[in-house]
């Protein structure tokens, strides 16, 4: 990494009309999250830079979702909204929102893939984790993870990709669409029991991917000591086997210790520590930089601490140096 890395900055506020009175999923977590990356990057001595976002278009978001169901998406914006899944709603702007989102992920995958930067970060919402090919649930109705994975592979960018997963709820959505894709390899912390249910340690892949999906379930409470021995005694070990052409992180700040929904008692220096070493282990790998995208968190305070933790932990990673 040179003397002066590239942080990307992926956001826009017209992701701020996707909303439903009294969710957690609000659109002010966007504003919290970017205040944190451009924290993270100034404390790293980053260059910060915020293109603008374009839109995924129907090609890259058919590589995941089947046009009916993105159809059937974009008639319930079109009627007005509603509930589309128990707890997430879609109004009358949320698939310009979300098609935003999978395009800003898409951006920042490719930028760090590139070489462009060291980090990409694309702060979002609506997130995507837990939105399957044809099924919007848990706040989500793309899954920005998994449509940015497959743009990699049509680009020629990466073909053996590794999403890391330290939301606090299981990305059941992308375990699933990648479950029998040997090439892809999907690791995650969560805490258990914790919607939806799934993410057992037990869950490991299907046909040919046997082996290429990594679940460490956390029981509340479990912290710092418990999260970072999980990846990096265990999940990042797994990860650097796999040798993945590109890595992915599905960010969420939802195991943080002020987090409304749920309590797994993360700090902010348990996602320093776990991005530090993501970092390291990409640059072993000879990658230029890592991507990732928003999830869940929903305490503005440690969305911004988290988010700025895990900037500076990763260039510090990247770089050879120490975090502070």
């Amino acid at each position: 990494m040179g003397a002066n890395p590239r942080v990307v900055l992926l956001t826009d506020h017209a992701m701020e009309g996707h909303r439903s009175p009294g969710h957690p999923e609000r659109p002010e977590r966007l504003a919290a999250a970017a205040s944190g990356v451009a924290d993270g990057a100034a404390e790293a001595g980053a260059t910060l830079d915020r293109p603008p976002l374009e839109p995924a278009d129907e090609a890259a978001l058919e590589r995941v979702h089947p046009a009916p169901y993105l159809a059937l998406l974009d008639d319930a914006a079109r009627q007005g909204g509603g509930w589309v899944d128990a707890d997430t709603y879609i109004g009358p702007h949320s698939m310009v929102a979300a098609r935003l989102a999978a395009g800003a992920t898409i951006q920042a995958a490719l930028a760090a893939a590139g070489g462009g930067a060291e980090v990409g970060f694309a702060v979002v919402r609506p997130p995507g984790h837990h939105a399957r090919r044809e099924r919007a649930a848990g706040f989500c109705l793309l899954n920005n993870v998994a449509v940015a994975t497959l743009a990699l592979r049509a680009a020629g960018r990466a073909q053996r990709i590794a999403i890391l997963d330290w939301d606090v709820h299981h990305g059941d959505g992308t375990q699933s669409i990648f479950d029998a894709d040997p090439e892809v390899c999907y690791a995650s912390t969560h805490q258990m029991p914790m919607y939806p249910g799934s993410g057992e340690s037990s869950e490991r892949g299907t046909g040919p991917a046997i082996g290429t999906k990594h679940n460490v379930p956390l029981s509340p409470g479990s912290g710092d000591a418990a999260f970072t021995d999980a990846w990096l005694a265990r999940l990042l070990p797994a990860v650097g086997a796999f040798a993945p052409d590109a890595i992915l992180v599905s960010a969420g700040y939802d195991a943080h210790r002020l987090d409304p929904l749920a309590n797994l008692d993360v700090t902010e220096a348990g996602y320093r520590e776990v991005a530090e070493a993501i970092g390291r282990m990409a640059r072993s790998a000879g990658l230029g930089g890592v991507a990732l995208t928003l999830e869940g968190g929903y305490d503005l305070d440690a969305l911004r601490d988290g988010a700025a933790a895990t900037v500076a932990g990763l260039l510090a990673g990247l770089s050879g140096s120490e975090a502070g």
